[in-house]
């Protein structure tokens, strides 16, 4: 019993050099293809997230809105929304607690603030994220998103 153990231990049946290149090879030409599919996914999940909080916040302005009879001007912007406004028209019935469930301004997904606009030249009102690099304009997940194109 020992020595069939010590034959099996003992045995030279491993890879050669060659056979390890190959596959480091495949695994690389795999790794080529693949990983690039998933390395843009929490990319486009920051886009997702900031459309659904772009949706959620132009309800509330809708919501401040029929309470009041007037969105929130640029200058009182999403505050307005999480505390009643002090500067500008002063809404007469801001509902107790704020219009937010979290009672503060959600930043977009790439730590930026929203920026929001009222009257807006699209509109009543917009809310932009400017993406990724956080500047007006951009391509790809740089683009900005807009309550314009989200509604």
């Amino acid at each position: 019993m020992i020595r069939r153990i010590i034959r099996v231990v003992n045995n030279d049946t491993g890879l050669t050099l060659i056979e390890l290149m190959v596959v480091i090879i495949i695994l690389g030409v795999l790794a080529t293809f693949i990983v690039p599919r998933f390395m843009d996914q929490p990319e486009k999940a920051r886009v997702a997230k900031a459309r659904v909080e772009i949706e959620s916040l132009a309800s509330a302005v809708k919501m401040f809105k029929l309470d009041n009879g007037f969105y929130p001007s640029t200058e009182q912007g999403l505050k307005a929304l999480v505390e009643k406004p002090t500067v500008g028209r002063i809404p007469t019935h801001w509902r107790e607690g704020g219009y937010l469930e979290k009672k503060e301004v959600p930043k977009d997904p790439w730590g930026n603030e929203y920026v929001y606009i009222s009257p807006s030249p699209n509109g009543d009102f917009e809310i932009i994220s400017y993406g990724a690099d956080g500047r007006e304009g951009g391509e790809g997940f740089d683009a900005d998103i807009s309550s314009q194109d989200v509604q």
